[in-house]
């Protein structure tokens, strides 16, 4: 079975920085793309960041490009995105999600697993 456990959400002023963790197990094949989607109400799923397993090659959203930075840990089953100057409209729940193989589509229907969300709240 697939598991996807987020933690690292928290409220901070403008500014502010916050880390996300998403650890993984059960995955079935080695080559993944893992990332960060966030849920804009209204909208659909939006990628934020995303990385491969094997490649490390990673993808921004354009919104977040210069202040956030993806990274993982393999030997942990760990991806982190480290958010600096964080602005109120990065406030959302932030979700973990992964797929089989190296395409770093930020399409969220491309992913097949997902960790439960969690929240970001960022203050002005």
């Amino acid at each position: 079975e697939v598991q996807l456990q987020a933690s690292g959400g928290g409220s901070v002023q403008a500014g502010g920085s916050l880390r996300l963790s998403c650890t993984a197990s059960g995955l079935p094949f080695d080559d993944y793309t893992i990332g960060w989607f966030r849920q804009v109400p209204g909208k659909e799923r939006e990628g934020v960041s995303l990385i491969n397993s094997n490649t490390g090659s990673t993808y921004y959203a354009d919104s977040v490009k210069g202040r956030f930075t993806i990274s993982s840990d393999n030997a942990k089953n760990t991806v982190y995105l480290q958010m600096n100057s964080l602005k109120p409209e990065d406030t959302d729940v932030y979700y973990c999600a992964a797929s089989i193989g190296s395409q770093l589509t930020p399409d969220h229907k491309w992913y097949d697993y997902w960790g439960q969300g969690t929240l970001v709240t960022v203050s002005s």
